[in-house]
């Protein structure tokens, strides 16, 4: 595997960035990229999560405020240092040797491109080498790369919630991570700067186990096939479906992190797994709803039917089935209205809990 960036002594330095951010993370992008020099000797690779169908001119936007150009890249492409490598919608950006990796293997907790895809395969490939940042945003998409950035000797940036314009990604993130920094966005700049000049330390060394789950789940995101992997006896069992193609579950334990993937591969936090459980129950309930009021408006037509044709003992039986199916839907309404969602923010929760 090509090991690319190294100095004259044959060392490296910490020369890989990966940034993941979600809601407010343009403008955070924005900012953050205006105070960075034109020699900035690493490459960047950002995922901002976009909904999958749209553009994305996020890399425009950037070159346009930045002295560094920025782009989408493509499969297999060659990365370079001073370089903004931005994901595609609705693909995973991922780090393999000197290439860059776009695919579209399973979402992970809902999303793809995944900011946990693109840090894990940073911290699989460069280990020590990596500076992982989260950024603003919701939910916890980024906390388990972070965590695995972390593990295999990387640096761990984190904005301060204070700072972000929605604080619940760093919230979480710092909830499982004892990030090495937590720094308004004003500070990150000069801070990236300084970093990325330090020799990177040695190589550090984790149980085969762990690394063995770790390449299956990069495996899984460049290309699928969790089920001939062995996700399955990776982890826990668990009684458990995935919301998205209803495949068994197995838990997953980073630390003190939950996490769960499906034999298909699909991967969820525990707030992402919760957030799907929740809002399938309630378009359940609607449609069971809508079932018994469809009931109820054919048994109403039948009512009707016979009583134009005079059998009023019949027509009566059928209005009186019709307003006791009507209560019935309106039972189901009243517990859609209480049907709590408890998507997602586990800090939210915690807050409402407590």
């Amino acid at each position: 595997m090509t090991a690319p960036l190294a100095g004259k002594n044959g060392k490296h330095h910490r020369d890989i960035v990966v940034i993941g951010a979600s809601s407010g993370g343009v403008s955070a992008l924005l900012e953050l990229v205006k105070t960075l020099p034109a020699d900035f000797p690493a490459p960047i690779f950002v995922v901002q999560h976009v909904a999958p169908d749209s553009p994305s001119i996020l890399p425009q936007l950037l070159s346009a405020v930045s002295a560094l150009p920025a782009k989408h890249p493509h499969n297999g492409e060659t990365f370079q240092p001073g370089i903004i490598y931005v994901a595609r919608p609705d693909h995973h950006l991922l780090l393999e040797g000197d290439k860059v990796l776009v695919t579209r293997g399973p979402k992970e907790n809902r999303f793809r491109p995944s900011i946990d895809a693109l840090f894990r395969s940073a911290a699989y490939t460069f280990g020590p080498r990596v500076i992982g940042v989260v950024l603003t945003g919701y939910l916890d998409d980024g906390t388990s790369g972070l965590w695995s950035v972390q593990r295999m000797g990387g640096l761990t940036i984190v904005q301060d919630p204070a700072d972000a314009q929605s604080p619940a990604m760093p919230t979480n993130a710092l909830e499982f991570v004892k990030a090495d920094y937590i720094v308004p966005l004003a500070e990150l700049g000069t801070l990236l700067v300084r970093l990325t000049l330090q020799a990177a330390p040695a190589k550090t060394h984790l149980p085969a186990a762990e690394l063995d789950l770790l390449q299956v789940e990069l495996t899984i995101a460049k290309q699928g096939g969790g089920f001939e992997l062995g996700i399955i006896d990776k982890g826990k069992p668990t009684p458990f479906t995935c919301p998205d193609c209803h495949g068994a579950l197995t838990q997953l334990m980073e630390g003190k992190l939950i996490r769960y993937r499906c034999h298909t591969g699909h991967a969820y936090s525990l707030s992402a797994l919760l957030g799907e459980v929740t809002a399938s129950v309630e378009s359940m309930l609607y449609q069971s709803m809508r079932g018994l009021e469809e009931t109820k408006m054919l048994l109403q037509s039948l009512g009707q039917h016979f009583l134009e044709d005079k059998q009023d003992a019949v027509a009566q039986l059928f209005f009186h089935k019709a307003d006791e199916t009507g209560r019935q839907a309106r039972v189901v309404y009243e517990s859609i209205l209480r049907h709590e969602s408890l998507s997602g923010d586990l800090q939210f929760q915690k807050k409402k809990l407590g």
